[in-house]
């Protein structure tokens, strides 16, 4: 049909009406509609090769070459290979073939791996028609981590630690459609900045230049083939096989992927049907049959990769799959005992998450969705992300069953806020290296990780012997220097008087092995004797100084002392005189913070008997304050169906807190002593990270959050003579906290945010 040299039209029609069969995956969140993909013309002989696909054999040192022409040939015709490391291999291919195979030993092996993701470009010529194409030298397979009889996925013939995140590669400008080749590099160089090995492209065959990257980079992929909405009825298991058939032949040669996930949490597998009265979508045994029959299906198109027949979750179960997978979501404080459950119920032969008539065998096992966002409630919407995972990594790393996990998710999408960046994947900012000095987000993916268990924060009495339990989880060969591993410990807080506080508490030296995974004799230490919050660092260095990886913990110290001459006047922060706030003024976790929205006051008196002290200085912790949607209405995400792309505020649910990120809310305070101006700063944000460690730790457990991980910044206001003179005189002082901009103000109590102090008056 092309004529060269003359001007033509060529028409792209786009058949979009909705069929419950289709297989949309989640094109709703975005209402994502037409072609989404690069759609290219490409020059090819009159006889093509329709695909090429080449099977690394890297224990027998050869290359499997398989491929298909459009039609038999019809005369003996040379195949000839020509390689990036120069060599060059030929093969015949006879008359009337349509298929062929080639098998050659492939000179001087290069491994692709994620350290070096070694490519080797081919071209291929078969008469007039030339192709190029790449493929990586690897192998995907399971085998046991060293010292144990549990499975790992192994690549190389090496168990790997699989740390992933599901990356639905939404984005404000395009929704599905990548805004240019720069942006799908970087998402996977955001994901190997921050220490993971691997993404899931979600309900999705991907862009191709996507996977490029994956493969160009080192970097895992679990590859989706997208669900329908509708029932498993022919019209569905046909675009099912269809789609499956094709994603594997045109992704074949990514030696990113590791693995096909054929379905999703069991979408479109559900049928209608009657039961006591009732109707209701059951995942019938037959349709598990069909489900098995898939997995064997992709089986049969690719033998070098693992393949799960349904990423589990909702109450469904596997059938046959290569990979023992689960999703689960759960606030930080439930991931031991889950986990507890789960190192007594995987083995072979166990029925657990499998359908009747299936079991376990030898699969790796792994969780294959997870966070905290989904584990409260109605969702959480936009919240910190850090705390929870900081637990659940925590948690995960004490329990080697587990070959490894998938977050969810990358970024944020249109009504999803749970990811490591934001939707136009701007940082959020999770204040580690504010807790723990050189800490990042990549220290919770440190392959030598040293764990403190679940729970992070520990209220303690003052002067009390704390010990705290540690296990250390390698997850590499590779050894450190000297096989020694020296982990120091530090405590650094902030006293209730806001005074800093810093104490080497000493070292261990610890006779390091690769793929330990050992608990730790605990860290003792005497608790101080100031009220405060404190942070326990440990630093793991080998014996050159390099340091390996960072963990901490935080204590509460109550019940203390105060320094010699030192007094304080504390006030709750609930307990304010007066206020007044144009928008709002409410509280949250029952008075423990107050909050008033736009222009507006807190007054606060602080009444006692100065004694002998001859100064002081007035203390708080203070925050701007944001009207989020979710203190203005009363709607919740939960009413909304994500699926079909609910427009919502990111702060509308009760559950959300926005996490820091780049965009600052400021306000300006005020601070006037008696009626006087005595002090002025801008409280440059409304911020929620893990620094709020006293507004997490005090949640009540009870699948919901209030305003978690916010806290303020230390305002430290000195009393002038005069001012202090007032005092002596009367015995009260009066203070009001004034926001006389539209920022707001939001106010800590000692049991919220990041300082273990109320509004108070300190005498010395």
């Amino acid at each position: 049909h092309l004529r060269y040299g003359t001007p033509q039209t060529l028409i792209v029609r786009v058949d979009d009406a909705r069929r419950m069969f289709t297989l949309y995956g989640k094109q709703g969140y975005g209402n994502a509609r037409g072609i989404w993909q690069t759609a290219y013309l490409e020059s090819r002989a009159e006889r093509y090769i329709d695909y090429v696909h080449f099977t690394p054999d890297i224990d027998q040192g050869m290359v499997k070459v398989a491929g298909e022409l459009d039609a038999p040939l019809a005369a003996d015709e040379k195949l000839t290979l020509r390689l990036s490391n120069g060599q060059s291999v030929s093969s015949e291919l006879k008359a009337g073939n349509q298929k062929f195979n080639v098998e050659f030993k492939l000179e001087k092996p290069h491994l692709w791996s994620l350290e070096d993701p070694f490519l080797y470009d081919v071209n291929l010529q078969l008469g007039e028609e030339k192709l190029k194409s790449y493929f990586g030298y690897r192998k995907i397979s399971v085998t046991n981590l060293p010292g144990s009889d549990i499975p790992y996925v192994a690549l190389n013939n090496k168990p790997i630690y699989l740390q992933l995140t599901l990356d639905q590669s939404y984005h404000p400008e395009g929704f599905y459609t990548f805004p240019s080749d720069e942006f799908m590099k970087n998402e996977i160089v955001l994901a190997k900045n921050i220490g993971l090995n691997g993404i899931r492209t979600h309900i999705k065959v991907d862009i191709p230049r996507k996977l490029y990257w994956a493969d160009k980079l080192g970097c895992l992929v679990m590859s989706d083939l997208p669900n329908s909405w509708g029932e498993p009825d022919e019209d569905m298991q046909e675009a099912s096989e269809y789609t499956l058939r094709e994603m594997i032949k045109r992704d074949y040669n990514h030696p990113a992927i590791f693995s096909w996930i054929v379905f999703n949490e069991t979408w479109g597998l559900r049928t209608k049907v009657e039961k006591n009265g009732k109707a209701q979508n059951v995942y019938l045994p037959k349709t598990q049959l069909w489900v098995a029959s898939m997995y064997y299906l992709a089986k049969s198109l690719d033998q070098s990769r693992l393949v799960e027949d349904n990423s589990i979750c909702c109450g469904a179960g596997h059938t046959e799959t290569d990979i023992y997978s689960w999703h689960q979501y759960l606030p930080g404080y439930e991931w031991e005992a889950f986990m507890e459950n789960l190192d007594t119920t995987t083995y072979a032969g166990s029925t657990y998450d499998f359908e009747p008539g299936f079991a376990q065998g030898r699969q790796p096992m792994i969780n294959s969705e997870c966070g905290n966002v989904w584990g409260y409630d109605g969702s959480t919407g936009d919240v910190d992300w850090s705390y929870d995972y900081h637990r659940m990594m925590n948690t995960f790393r004490e329990h080697p069953k587990m070959a490894g996990w998938l977050y969810t998710e990358h970024h944020d999408v249109i009504n999803e806020w749970n990811g490591y960046w934001k939707f136009d994947r701007s940082p959020k900012f999770t204040g580690l290296s504010e807790l723990v000095e050189g800490m990042t987000d990549k220290d919770f993916h440190s392959l030598i990780y040293v764990s403190n268990g679940q729970d992070i924060t520990h209220t303690v009495n003052a002067g009390e012997q704390v010990e705290v339990p540690l296990f250390i989880s390698s997850m590499t060969d590779q050894g450190v220097d000297g096989n020694k591993l020296i982990i120091s410990y530090d405590l650094t807080g902030t006293t209730s008087t806001g005074e800093p506080f810093e104490q080497e508490i000493g070292q261990t030296t610890l006779n390091y092995r690769p793929w330990m995974q050992e608990k730790l004799a605990p860290v003792k230490l005497k608790a101080p004797s100031q009220n405060g919050i404190y942070t326990l660092a440990f630093t793991a260095k080998d014996q050159t100084g390099k340091t390996i990886h960072h963990n901490f913990v935080n204590l509460e110290v109550i019940n203390g002392s105060l320094l010699a001459g030192t007094s304080v006047i504390e006030v709750a922060a609930k307990d304010f005189s007066s206020a007044d706030w144009s928008q709002k003024e409410w509280t949250a976790m029952d008075g423990l913070k107050v909050n008033g929205a736009g222009k507006g006051y807190f007054e606060y008196t602080f009444t006692g008997d100065a004694g002998k002290a001859k100064g002081g200085y007035l203390l708080f912790e203070l925050g701007a304050k944001q009207l989020f949607a979710k203190d203005q209405t009363t709607d919740q995400l939960k009413d909304l169906n994500y699926m079909l792309g609910a427009v919502a505020d990111p702060a509308q649910n009760k559950n959300a807190y926005p996490m820091t990120d780049s965009y600052e809310t400021p306000s300006d305070l005020i601070v006037e002593v008696n009626g006087s101006r005595a002090f002025s700063t801008v409280l440059k944000d409304d911020p929620a990270d893990h620094r709020g460690v006293l507004s997490w730790h005090h949640q009540k457990e009870n699948h919901k959050l209030d305003e978690a991980g916010s806290y303020g910044y230390m305002v430290k206001v000195p009393l002038t003579k005069a001012q202090f003179r007032a005092f002596k005189k009367t015995g009260s002082l009066k203070v009001k906290l004034i926001s006389k901009d539209e920022g707001g103000l939001a106010v800590y109590g000692k049991q919220f945010g990041r300082y273990a102090f109320d509004p108070e008056l300190v005498l010395h």
